[in-house]
């Protein structure tokens, strides 16, 4: 009997911590912040115009073990649900082209754009103001995902939870897929 309500209030404490990053979050049902930047191939791409698609955004650096560990899930979902009106971008903070090519093309071989946010600049908007207020700003986002939907509102963030941390993305895909089914 007490290892069931110890476990239970281990359950309930998981559910409440994972439920503050992405339901609760203070981004949660605004619009994005609209941004234009180049990514590693040398085109321009403008969030705003990619309006009538969902978009999964991941935020990250070529040191960032999360990212790292994240990258092959982010390619997997991008090949399930790119004919699906699904586009994956990654904004690599603070980091050179030659850096982020190296780590984007030659490490993970990734086939969605992945662009350069140089200066943090982006990061830095999408980073909550009631989270991390010791941080800089442009290091808040990073190894955050994030769901725009089709009319360019937030409906999912998670921001990195390293005690829950989800390499495979199964809420953010399950998310993903709530919000299709829902259209």
């Amino acid at each position: 009997m007490y290892n069931k309500l110890i476990m239970s209030v281990v359950i309930l404490a998981l559910l409440t911590t994972q439920l503050y990053s992405s339901e609760t979050q203070s981004m949660i049902g605004k619009n994005a912040p609209d941004f234009s930047l180049v990514d590693i191939n040398g085109n321009t791409i403008i969030l705003s115009e990619l309006k009538g698609n969902f978009i999964v955004l991941h935020f990250a650096t070529s040191w960032c073990p999360y990212c790292n560990a994240e990258a092959p899930s982010l390619e997997a979902l991008y090949n399930n649900y790119k004919q699906q009106n699904v586009i994956v971008l990654i904004i690599d903070v603070r980091e050179t082209i030659e850096i982020t090519q190296a780590w984007a093309k030659g490490r993970h071989n990734f086939s969605f754009p992945v662009l350069l946010d140089s200066d943090g600049q982006v990061s830095a908007q999408y980073a909550p103001k009631d989270i991390l207020p010791d941080l800089p700003r442009d290091e808040v986002p990073i190894a955050s995902n994030l769901i725009i939907d089709k009319e360019g509102k937030i409906r999912f963030y998670s921001l990195l939870d390293s005690k829950n941390f989800d390499a495979q993305l199964t809420e953010l895909t399950a998310n993903l897929t709530q919000l299709m089914e829902e259209e």
